[in-house]
């Protein structure tokens, strides 16, 4: 995942926004997926970190997902929103002729994490690891002036004010300091939902941490082609696959925030758990927390191509 892009060129820099959603299930306990708690009147949680990735800038946004939850995610945001500043009524406000028609739109794409990782190491750190792995490899696949520089992370549990965003945009994609949201003093290194971005530096840190994770057989065991069985003794159950359950601390606390751009929010509240929950919920706070219908309407792509079946 090395960036193929003139070094220094900071003329196209990118921003893409990661939203991890596969993760191990949290306590609700409900028919639906933990992001589809909703935060507001027909508003959800993982709408509202699309809405986050949109406001500060992302040119596109993926979200990462388990394959058998992307069409109802898909079926409630769409295929693509259009960007909160570069909308003509946004743009009128502040005195810009604009029409519609130049409305600047952000596409979203839904990874699901592959199967070899399913139920072995798709923590919520490793949905932000893989999905950024594969809004990379595709980027590269269209164009090296769409490679991403630089990722932001939103998480559907964090919710924090999504408009205060708007006059850090340039903070956001500065390309010599990375960007970080605190409260009281504690970031996502803490384990808190504040998003935060990365580069590929980071990434690898990343991945080197989520490695160390175990798998079925003890260290130092080892597959004997001649007889065609692994050397080693297993694990106990309780102690495979541990990278599944590694804390958000236990992969980013290596992030060094010193010299980094720090901003500090008045308000966050963490809603992984029902007490939490229930707390933003009866906040002041949730009172004033509106779904942006304006940015958040369902788009469709139209499709490729029919055939085009003819009477005859």
């Amino acid at each position: 995942m090395d960036n193929i892009k003139p070094i220094g060129d900071t003329t196209y820099f990118t921003l893409a926004g990661i939203i991890p959603v596969a993760a191990p299930p949290l306590d609700f306990n409900f028919p639906w997926h933990d992001s589809l708690m909703p935060i507001g009147n027909d508003y959800l949680a993982v709408e509202r970190s699309v809405y986050e990735c949109a406001m500060a800038g992302c040119e596109s946004i993926w979200i990462v997902c388990h394959k058998e939850m992307q069409s109802l995610i898909r079926h409630r945001i769409g295929d693509w929103i259009v960007d909160p500043v570069w909308t003509a009524a946004s743009r009128d406000k502040y005195g810009y002729a604009f029409g519609s028609d130049q409305e600047k739109t952000i596409p979203i794409f839904y990874v699901p994490v592959h199967p070899k990782d399913r139920d072995k190491r798709d923590c919520l750190a490793w949905s932000i690891i893989y999905g950024s792995m594969r809004a990379f490899s595709l980027s590269k696949i269209i164009s090296k002036w769409v490679v991403p520089d630089r990722y932001y992370v939103s998480f559907p549990h964090g919710i924090h004010s999504v408009r205060s965003l708007r006059k850090h945009r340039k903070a956001i994609s500065d390309n010599k300091k990375k960007f970080y949201i605190s409260h009281k003093g504690k970031t996502v290194k803490d384990g808190e939902y504040l998003s935060f971005t990365f580069d590929v530096e980071d990434w690898k840190k990343f991945r080197r941490t989520i490695r160390e994770g175990t798998g079925v057989y003890e260290p130092g065991s080892y597959f004997d082609e001649e007889e065609n069985t692994v050397k080693g003794n297993k694990l106990p159950i309780e102690e495979r696959y541990s990278a599944k359950y590694f804390s958000l601390e236990k992969v980013f606390g290596q992030i060094d925030i010193t010299d980094q751009t720090i901003f500090e929010t008045e308000r966050y509240f963490n809603i992984d758990n029902w007490e939490g929950y229930t707390e933003y919920m009866g906040s002041e706070y949730a009172k004033y927390v509106i779904k942006p219908k304006m940015i958040l309407k369902y788009h469709e792509h139209n499709p490729f191509g029919k055939d085009n079946i003819r009477d005859i």
